[in-house]
């Protein structure tokens, strides 16, 4: 039975001593929280995800979820009960906005404990991952009355939301989505289609699931520009607004899948249901995007979490596994073998996980953090360029972290050996649900596109400008540390930003020229770019760990293995970023080259 401890001291000193959230006490959010507070919740939070959460995981993947035949849905067993002591604590209500009943926390608190969430039960994480994202879509696009109506108990977990894009013959492509809206004398639409890969379409845990559709409205244009977003309730709401009558949306199946099978993936039909538009006309996809890139960051933060759990389960039994001896002699003369974390491969295994799970942290909480400064930071400027840095960052988070945390938990399943491919040890499923977030909400190769062809040129390259700027004056004045592993790091992560830099210019003269050069080069640089952005985060903690150490803080150990690990991290990581600007620069031409009838 694999077991899981929320990683609450590495949270605390990305929060305190890389991120400095005691800087923002000023700002709308932050004014309400100091360090005690924060250490309290997370403490809280990361008893209640491992004694409470992470119970129902492997009992709900072998059970699964129930449709019945009429088209409601059970999840697995404790699920419910896990479900309403999460609302009953109020962890859903954390970063909800105040004047609809929620705490009006920093996104980034929230982050950290939805870290500790999906690590102790990804599937059941997810019924809840996709409202907070229908919160914000509401609160942009809807009016002031769908906000009354439906916002407040959205953020109490009375009710939960979904996102509703993909259809049978369309998944990125969203201009040929064949769902229709007609419009009704009151107002209203009549919702008619089939929508598929709904996370949490259908359930037992809430009284309510609002559904929020991208559908067509009569005559408007075949493709992504006429689109519409509209609010689906699962059951429409009588006089009091209170749950009444089933509204015309069922759950056709839920999908045979590798994993998560604690989460009911469904296929939605809805067969005349009755729903309101958000916003206007024609205007959906930029409604639908608020959600979307939300729930973006929120998947790579999903492939740190499974790879947590992971690196924790794979530790344990490195420490306790014994087999051979180690290569400089006996290391526990009085025991037949040595236990295994003595071999210098299975320390690699555990030395790149190890760096992933706490570089990657760190990466998703100063998006997190990116995204409370672009809403509330004190001037304009500071606002804009935080929301130009996390829009920038945002495939980067979504694709190379679900890589490297898939990549990750199948290392952590081979530190196993064979028990590692049964069941009842759990690495199994961590592999299997591991895979999905590479997948989800945008599979990784268009988040590489959306950062070539989008992210990349806006504003004429004023955000990737900004980022080798931030990285140019933290190598210099880290380069100048005492401390060796400090300032080597930073020569290190120099280094590999000027090579990201000549591979971002060998794009901008031939991705122009050739969109295929574009295409060809896009995987490997999200890559680049993301151990980058890593090596920034490995260089501020390796610069935090320095300074509490000289000043003699607590926990000696602790900060020397930040170092040790940074190190490890500059020598092994980022010497890649070379690599992969040598196939960058590789171009299109051999990829492109064969006829499509060669490949078979």
């Amino acid at each position: 039975m694999p077991v899981y401890n929320a990683p609450v001291r590495d949270t605390l000193f990305i929060l305190d001593h890389v991120l400095h959230l005691d800087r923002h006490a000023d700002l709308e959010g932050f004014s309400a929280i100091d360090a005690d507070m924060v250490e309290a919740i997370l403490n809280e939070g990361g008893r209640f995800c491992s004694e409470v959460i992470q119970p129902t995981n492997q009992p709900g993947d072998h059970h699964g979820c129930t449709r019945h035949a009429d088209g409601s849905v059970t999840t697995p067993p404790g699920f419910k009960q896990a479900y309403d002591q999460l609302v009953e604590g109020g962890w859903i209500t954390l970063t909800g906005p105040v004047e609809h009943g929620g705490q009006g926390l920093p996104h980034v608190l929230g982050t950290a404990f939805e870290e500790y969430l999906v690590s102790a039960n990804h599937a059941f994480a997810m019924y809840q991952g996709l409202t907070s994202g229908a919160i914000a879509a509401l609160m942009a696009k809807g009016n002031a009355e769908q906000q009354a109506m439906w916002v407040p108990r959205l953020v109490s977990g009375q009710w939960t939301g979904t996102m509703n894009l993909t259809e049978p013959q369309c998944g990125t492509d969203l201009g040929l989505i064949r769902t229709r809206a007609e419009i009704q004398a009151d107002g209203s639409y009549l919702i008619t289609g089939n929508k598929m890969f709904i996370s949490a379409g259908e359930h037992d845990l809430a009284e309510n699931i609002v559904h929020l559709v991208l559908a067509r409205t009569p005559g408007s244009p075949e493709t992504a520009k006429g689109l519409s977003l509209f609010i689906v309730p699962k059951f429409l709401l009588d006089e009091a607004g209170q749950p009444g009558e089933r509204n015309a949306v069922q759950c056709g199946s839920i999908e045979e899948k590798m994993g998560i099978h604690g989460n009911a993936t469904c296929v939605m039909n809805y067969d005349g249901a009755r729903g309101w538009i958000v916003g206007e006309e024609n205007q959906g996809l930029a409604a639908m995007f608020i959600m979307m890139n939300m729930a973006r960051l929120g998947v790579g933060l999903q492939g740190v979490a499974l790879a947590e759990v992971a690196y924790q389960n794979a530790a344990a039994y490195a420490r306790d596994r014994r087999q051979g001896r180690a290569l400089t002699g006996r290391a526990d003369p009085d025991a037949r073998a040595d236990p295994i974390i003595v071999h210098p491969d299975v320390r690699r295994m555990l030395m790149e996980a190890k760096a992933f799970t706490e570089g990657g942290r760190a990466l998703c909480l100063w998006g997190a953090l990116l995204v409370d400064l672009s809403h509330h930071a004190a001037t304009a400027e500071e606002r804009e360029q935080a929301d130009a840095l996390v829009s920038l960052l945002t495939p980067v988070i979504k694709g190379y972290l679900t890589d490297k945390g898939f990549e990750t938990t199948v290392s952590a399943q081979q530190i196993f050996g064979g028990h590692g491919y049964v069941a009842e040890w759990g690495m199994e499923q961590f592999v299997r649900d591991a895979r999905i977030p590479m997948l989800y909400e945008g599979a990784n190769g268009i988040q590489a596109m959306d950062l070539v062809g989008r992210k990349l040129p806006k504003d004429g390259g004023a955000a990737i400008r900004h980022f080798f700027e931030i990285i140019g004056e933290e190598c210099e004045a880290a380069g100048k540390s005492d401390d060796a592993v400090v300032s080597t790091l930073a020569s290190r992560l120099q280094k590999a930003n000027g090579e990201l830099q000549q591979a971002s210019l060998w794009l901008m003269q031939n991705g122009v020229a050739s969109p295929d050069n574009a295409g060809a080069a896009a995987y490997a640089y999200m890559h680049a770019l993301g151990i980058v952005a890593m090596g920034l985060m490995w260089l501020r903690m390796a610069v935090a760990a320095r300074t509490a150490l000289d000043e003699g803080a607590g926990d000696k150990a602790f900060y020397e293995a930040k170092l040790i690990t940074a190190r490890f991290f500059g020598e092994r990581q980022l010497p890649d970023v070379g690599a992969l600007r040598r196939k960058i620069e590789g171009g299109a031409e051999a990829i492109m080259a064969l006829p499509a009838a060669a490949f078979g």
